[in-house]
């Protein structure tokens, strides 16, 4: 029994939990990839899944021996790759999941870059708000802001975002700029629901940390919508810096509070894997050639102490 390949196998069904969808990724039909599994089932001497009529589940020993098999054909995959032309010629499908605000700040320029310089890679990029599983959904790379759960991905970190505060001089016509944070609790605030405590912001300014109570009438789980809010005068929103600079440059908004910021959180490339094929790497090189230097600059055009690529 070749081994390699039929872990391979095993691979791509407990990825797609699926032996027909699995059978589209490998062009291998479905009763041969049933047979193959079963036969090297019968050959480790444990059943790898249990089989409905809908799904395909691993068991336990299933799971263990998928976390050792990954590696190991990522390993070869990646060989053969680099021993062939590819690395010079990356092509395939690279898929790329992103958030909203990830992709309007930084994704556009590095994009076009990279599909002219690499036209035989297609680029599906997916922005869909919900976290995705890049090894059972088969992403190549995602990107992130702000801190991740323990998901055994590795993390290669771009560099580090600031949330500052900004309103519009409309907003300031009819209301006092604030002096100190306290002053935030008499002012109308764009608040984010998704936030453990939407009504409690935490400002810092690197010696001291304060915990204030805001308010407003508006809550919404976007970036993009707080900072259009924000231009229309509507009262202070929390933004990453890097969205706010074009609109503080501009004088559409002014930092509020400077000094002051909300948090710092690390920008964040995902893989499941240190092994990469070509297509992503040189993505990832892009990434943090190009987003890095972009992140050492605060809204007011000078550099943040400490940040960088990891």
């Amino acid at each position: 029994m070749d081994y390699l390949r039929e872990m391979a196998l095993f691979v791509e069904v407990a990825k797609a939990k699926s032996f027909r969808r699995a059978s589209e990724t490998t062009g291998v039909p479905s009763s041969t990839l049933s047979r193959r599994i079963a036969e090297l089932e019968k050959a480790i001497g444990a059943r790898l899944f249990n089989r409905t009529t809908r799904m395909v589940e691993m068991t336990e020993a299933g799971g263990i021996y998928f976390s050792r098999c990954i590696d190991i054909v990522d390993a070869a995959r990646l060989a053969h790759e680099q021993l062939g032309e590819l690395i010079e010629t990356p092509r395939g499908r690279l898929r790329l999941s992103a958030t909203a605000e990830f992709a309007r700040l930084f994704l556009g320029p590095i994009i076009d870059t990279y599909s002219r310089r690499y036209p035989h890679v297609v680029v599906e990029i997916d922005l869909s708000p919900g976290r995705v599983d890049l090894v059972t959904q088969n992403y190549d790379l995602a990107l992130r802001i702000g801190e991740q759960p323990d998901s055994g991905l590795i993390a290669r970190r771009l560099g580090l975002i600031r949330t500052a505060l900004y309103a519009a001089p409309a907003y300031f016509a009819r209301a006092p700029i604030p002096e100190a944070p306290e002053d935030l609790a008499n002012h109308i605030v764009v608040r984010n629901p998704n936030v453990a405590k939407a009504e409690l912001w935490t400002l810092s300014n690197g010696a001291r940390h304060l915990e204030v109570t805001v308010g407003g009438p508006v809550l919404v789980n976007n970036f993009g919508f707080m900072r259009q809010l924000a231009v229309m005068g509507h009262g202070i929103a929390m933004l990453h810096e890097p969205m706010a600079l074009s609109d503080v440059r501009s004088g559409r908004l002014q930092r509020v509070l400077p000094g002051w910021w909300l948090r710092e959180v690390p920008v964040l490339a995902l893989t499941s894997s240190r092994l990469m094929p070509a297509k992503t790497r040189l993505l990832l090189d892009m990434l943090v050639a190009e987003v890095g230097p972009r992140l050492n600059l605060d809204s007011s055009g000078g550099a943040h102490v400490g940040l960088g690529v990891s």
